[in-house]
């Protein structure tokens, strides 16, 4: 703009040099929170939501305090996975106090605020952005050393919203083995340059399947494409989760804390070194 003043904080117009970071908000003044590693894909149905109560349980591990910002408000799955329930986020005069899991680790999601969590939740976009700028304000997060922020499929409001409002670190992007995984990585890799976001690097979730009898690995999808993805645009292969039977019955019980496996070893890896 000609007038422009160069004050991206006073001014309520969108350019293209408009600095992402000038949106981000403030989070509650108790708050003490170290890096922010969003989990993002270009479609649904990929496994973010495994992939983000994964890392967590893996940084858990290694003594990190960690917390898990769900920000699929209208598909929240994460209380589930860690066998949250019946417990809901409670508040008082100072701010909400997040649930957390039998190891410790906090999670902020609709479904701890919500009656039931069966109890749909019929929100338009706004409304939807609004509530996770919410969960990073007015949320209290106690000494996290990482927050884990799992993303709705896509490149819209939410994902849109977590990437100017908060101070992410870097993004995993969740992929799956079709040929299709070329196009669902660069719609994720172009936000993500747009938002001056770092990349972490690539996961790869239903990979293949190993026969119980053999231990042959069986490419139910096919050849993996996602090596030659993630080469295209310079990114790493941080792991390659299996369908793994175990892990699925796992989630289903609320037992994500008790999964075994070393699939992700590079992603935590790569986190740490952050």
């Amino acid at each position: 703009m000609a007038d422009c003043n160069h004050d991206c904080g006073s001014c309520g117009e969108s350019c293209a040099e408009r600095d992402p970071k000038s949106f981000q908000e403030k989070p509650h003044e108790m708050s003490s929170i170290g890096k922010v590693i969003g989990v993002v894909s270009g479609k649904g149905g990929v496994g973010k939501s495994l992939v983000t109560g994964m890392m967590a349980v893996l940084m858990n591990r290694q003594g990190k305090r960690t917390a898990i910002l769900d920000a699929d408000v209208t598909g929240p799955s994460i209380p589930k996975m860690f066998g949250i329930n019946k417990e809901r986020a409670m508040a008082n005069e100072l701010g909400v106090i997040p649930v957390k899991s039998r190891n410790g680790i906090e999670i902020m999601s609709t479904n701890l605020i919500l009656d039931t969590e069966e109890t749909p939740v019929v929100w338009r976009g706004p409304v939807i952005a609004g509530t996770v700028k919410q969960f990073w304000k007015d949320v209290i997060w106690q000494d996290i050393d990482y927050m884990f922020v799992d993303m709705p499929p896509g490149t819209g409001d939410v994902p849109l919203t977590v990437f100017q409002s908060l101070p992410v670190d870097g993004i995993i992007v969740v992929a799956s083995p079709q040929e299709l995984v070329s196009m669902i990585v660069a719609k994720a890799v172009n936000m993500a340059k747009m938002m001056n976001i770092p990349i972490v690097g690539v996961v790869e979730n239903m990979s293949y399947v190993k026969c119980p009898d053999c231990g042959k690995e069986i490419n139910i999808f096919g050849e993996s494409h996602v090596q030659q993805a993630a080469e295209q645009y310079g990114l790493k292969v941080l792991g390659r989760l299996p369908i793994d039977p175990a892990l699925a019955a796992a989630c289903d019980a609320g037992e994500i804390e008790g999964f075994q496996g070393d699939y992700l070893v590079e992603a935590e890896k790569a986190i740490s070194a952050l």
